[in-house]
């Protein structure tokens, strides 16, 4: 990495969103990058000395350092690159707020989706039914804390918030032609309300996985399970 000092470089992979997330904050801070593609059945080398912890994408180089876990390096771009569009509100509360309702859909509402994922009949049922009782809290909450705002938005632009729930709910269709059932429904209309639009957003429909490429990718995972 020695001859890439003064880049930065992302080591991720397609189908992950939350490699999706760390795209779409360097785009939209206007960053140039490198794009590394990491094969998670054969980990490099190189790869696995920039992140010896968790050995898990998205990995971020940046003057030959690494720094691993999408949310930190969401914040070391915000912090690294103090440019326009700012990712997070000025106002430190508001910018608490965020950070509290990002580690909300990180810590709660994601791992209910893999349990939805991995789970079938009446076990998929409860998840489901489970995982909407999450989604009502976070739509609840965001209405609460941030009431009458276009939070995951910083006016045209996407925010943090938006980018870290966009990155992985935005991929929702692909997720329920592969598995058969609806992960996010009506049970949930503000939520899915929010990610519809989120969806419209033009960054986000180019940085996303192709659709069907995404549905085979998850497809091909359920039948090896």
């Amino acid at each position: 990495m020695e001859e890439k000092k003064g880049e930065v470089v992302l080591f991720g992979t397609w189908a992950s969103a939350f490699c999706t997330r760390v795209e779409l904050a360097l785009k939209l801070k206007g960053i140039p990058y490198e794009y590394v593609e990491e094969d998670l059945t054969n980990k490099s080398e190189l790869f696995l000395s920039l992140n010896p912890v968790h050995k898990k994408v998205p990995v971020l180089v940046h003057n030959g350092k690494s720094i691993a876990e999408s949310l930190i390096i969401l914040e070391y771009i915000e912090e690294g690159w103090n440019t326009t569009p700012k990712l997070l509100p000025e106002d430190p509360y508001q910018r608490a707020k965020v950070r509290f309702w990002a580690n909300y859909f990180d810590q709660k509402i994601v791992p209910s989706f893999y349990i939805i994922f991995g789970s079938k009949d009446k076990e998929r049922e409860k998840a489901i039914e489970d995982s909407s009782q999450l989604l009502k809290v976070f739509e609840e909450g965001i209405e609460k804390d941030f009431p009458g705002q276009s939070l995951f938005f910083n006016g045209e632009i996407l925010g943090y918030l938006g980018i870290v729930i966009g990155s992985l709910a935005c991929n929702y269709q692909a997720v329920d032609e592969a598995i058969g059932v609806a992960i996010i429904s009506e049970k949930n209309p503000k939520f899915l309300s929010w990610v519809n639009t989120l969806k419209n957003c033009p960054l986000m429909g180019e940085t996303l996985p192709p659709h069907d490429k995404l549905v085979a990718r998850l497809s091909a995972r359920l039948k090896s399970t």
